[in-house]
Parts: C-alpha cells; structure tokens; sequence
C-alpha cells in the first residue's frame, strides 16, 4: 500500500504541468498580475500628474515673468518722460481732450496726465527724461507758444 501511494504521488509528480505552465493559464498567480496592473496605473498617474504640476508651475513662472516685465516697461516709460511741459490744466475731461487735440495737430506728442490725489487733468505737449532738457525747452516754449507752460514732474 506504501508503494502504491508512493507510485501515486511519483505519477502525480510527473503527469501534472510545470508551475509555469498554470502561470500562463491562469491559476496561479493572477493576484501577482493584478496587482502589477495596479501598480503600473499608479506610476501612470503619478507621473502624468507630475507633468501637470510642472506645466502649471512654467505657466504661472511665464506669467509672473511678463508681469514683472510689463512694470519694468511701465517704470523706464515713467523715467524717460518724468519732466512734462503742461500747456493746460482742466477738471472738464472733455476740455482737456480738445485742448490736447489742438496741440497734437501743432505737431506735439501729447498726453492727458492725471495726478494722484487731484481732480484736474493735465495737458502735456512734451516729455523729457532730464530736467535740464525739460527748462529749456519750457523756455523755448513760453517765448514761442504758450507764454504760462510749466513743468510737472511726475512719478
């Protein structure tokens, strides 16, 4: 009975497929193949998530920079015309619009200034960036056009 047992199990043995073989079918390991799915998922997102962590962080890094850029422009633009030769000053936008017209068909660079902390609005037929240019080019202008101009210094 022994040996009978023992052939038995010997038959088993050697009739019964490779581990391998119920791999590939099937019964063994398909908790090994899932939860590999799993993890692979996981690294895909994870990773698709990083490339969309960096890409917001490029884009919000390129809007701080054109901002930053945009008041570095705006800084140099107020430095270049700091000194304005002001023609007229009127608490009437409307007047103030065709005053500016009026010179700007002369052949000036107007602008329509509007202090801080003022109801009125400035006329400026010229800007310059040194003050030693701005007197005396009001020079000029008081004995040529308007005899009552003055210079605003703006921040």
């Amino acid at each position: 009975m022994k040996q009978l047992a023992a052939f038995l199990i010997i038959m088993l043995l050697v009739l019964t497929p490779s581990c391998k073989w119920l791999k590939e079918k099937g019964i063994i390991g398909k908790k090994e193949r899932e939860l590999s799915a799993l993890l692979a998922q996981q690294d895909s997102i994870r990773i698709a998530d990083s490339v969309r962590k960096a890409l917001e962080i490029i884009k919000e890094n390129a809007r701080l920079d054109s901002i930053r850029i945009a008041e570095q422009a705006q800084r140099e633009y107020k430095e270049m015309n700091r000194y304005n030769i002001i023609v007229g000053s009127f608490i009437t936008p409307e007047y103030a619009t065709a005053y500016s017209g009026e010179f700007a068909s002369m052949g000036y660079k107007t602008r329509i200034l509007k202090p801080a902390n003022s109801r009125f609005q400035l006329v400026s037929a010229e800007s310059h960036a040194n003050l030693r240019e701005a007197v005396r080019r009001l020079r000029q202008f008081q004995d040529t056009v308007v005899f009552d101009s003055w210079i605003y210094i703006g921040n």
